[in-house]
């Protein structure tokens, strides 16, 4: 197990992918700018395959315990790839709960304009986010979301 050590090519790949999961999430929060930019559609092509594998039954509650029981909590994993795959089950939970406020909150608005405002806002900090991490960890780095970050230090030792 490496603490805050080197990291290996294959290591910071790894490091890498959990992220996608947080990404599918987050893409049902971009509906109405994929609307209003219906260009940016052609970005997400590379991720029709996920997708797909994404829409089957159970496959989201699957890939989340494989994540977490499988990677998170095996300690022969290094601890750059644990951090990062907890990170991610993190980034979805917050995804998760959006999923649940956010339509409340649009209904009681009654304008539209806020509501989608409010979906674009989720959807471009899960955009930043994966960004953020992805290049974070291709560098060998830590990717440090400050709320987020402290509760995956919790988790992974």
């Amino acid at each position: 197990m490496t603490w805050r050590g080197s990291t290996t090519v294959s290591d910071r790949i790894f490091a890498c992918l959990p992220y996608l999961l947080p990404l599918i999430d987050g893409l049902a929060f971009g509906q109405f700018l994929f609307e209003q930019f219906p260009v940016l559609q052609l970005l997400l092509i590379p991720l029709d395959p996920l997708r797909q594998i994404y829409s089957l039954p159970f496959a989201s509650l699957v890939i989340f315990f494989a994540l977490y029981l499988g990677v998170v909590r095996n300690e022969d994993i290094s601890h750059f790839i644990r951090f990062n795959a907890m990170q991610a089950i993190l980034l979805d939970i917050v995804l998760m709960l959006c999923g649940l406020v956010l339509p409340i909150l649009a209904k009681s608005f009654q304008i539209t304009f806020i509501a989608e405002t409010l979906y674009n806002m989720v959807f471009l900090g899960v955009l930043a986010a994966f960004f953020y991490a992805v290049v974070q960890s291709a560098l060998g780095r830590y990717a440090e979301i400050p709320p987020i970050s402290d509760a995956v230090y919790m988790q992974v030792r």
